[in-house]
């Protein structure tokens, strides 16, 4: 099978696996090109709550297929950038979910995205120092802000690999789960997100990220959705609440 980029949605979640496991899901060309259409795509349906990124079988990405390199680096990084870009852009809580290795470009993305779960056993490995390649510098800052200065530099100018129990230290992830539990984690802990208010999750993802200028837009949403009424009666009523507020109405 040709390298890709699978997707479905189910229950609200959608999840996007990168498919290339002659490679380990090495992400081709075509592959960063392909990201973030499908992510528009993605971000406009309504009835996507969450987005898991994942690697089909037993490892998460290793990278960027080095062979789509040889050409043109400078516009292989501009698709990377794009892609991680985009996937960071995305207004919806965006998850990663990680097995075997993250390395290079995977790492680039597992940290575009909101939350990292790793399965024990996981590597992760941001590694342009070992090809003399410049990391751009959203992918360096987006690095910084996860784990600090320090072990930013750690990793970029060793490009060694590093086990969960220390990426879960320095911050790079958020969950470590057993051998074959991470699949099972990630199916509850996204039925959590689900359940909630997406005007809290898409003010607080901006405010998260740095964004400044939108308080009085956020501040009108609120008065406007009713998600805050409705959460006070849920809980005085011992029931679930029945959040309205979307992404597009905002």
């Amino acid at each position: 099978m040709e390298p890709e980029l699978l997707h479905g949605v189910t229950d609200g979640v959608a999840t996007v696996v990168l498919h290339h496991p002659a490679k380990r899901n090495a992400m081709t060309a075509p592959m960063w090109a392909a990201l973030p259409p499908l992510l528009e795509k993605l971000a406009a349906d309504p009835g996507v709550r969450a987005l898991v990124l994942t690697g089909a079988g037993g490892t998460f990405c290793a990278g960027a297929d080095i062979s789509t390199l040889q050409g043109s680096p400078d516009e292989a990084q501009e698709l990377a950038v794009r892609a991680e870009e985009a996937l960071a852009a995305f207004p919806k809580p965006t998850l990663a979910a990680v097995k075997g290795h993250c390395v290079g470009g995977g790492a680039q993305l597992a940290a575009a995205c909101d939350l990292r779960f790793a399965e024990e056993g996981a590597l992760f490995g941001v590694t342009p120092a070992n090809l003399g390649i410049v990391y751009p510098s959203s992918a360096t800052r987006r690095l910084v802000a996860l784990v600090g200065p320090a072990a930013a530099k750690y990793l970029l100018f060793s490009g060694e690999l590093i086990d969960t129990e220390r990426a879960l230290r320095t911050g790079l992830v958020d969950e470590v789960l057993p051998p074959d539990a991470l699949d099972e984690r990630v199916a509850e802990f996204t039925r959590v997100l689900v359940s909630r208010s997406r005007l809290t999750q898409a003010a607080a993802k901006e405010f998260a990220n740095g964004r400044t200028d939108r308080d009085a837009h956020w501040a009108a949403q609120a008065r406007l959705a009713g998600d805050a009424a409705e959460g006070v009666a849920a809980f005085l009523e011992r029931r679930e609440p029945r959040f309205t507020w979307t992404v597009t109405s905002g």
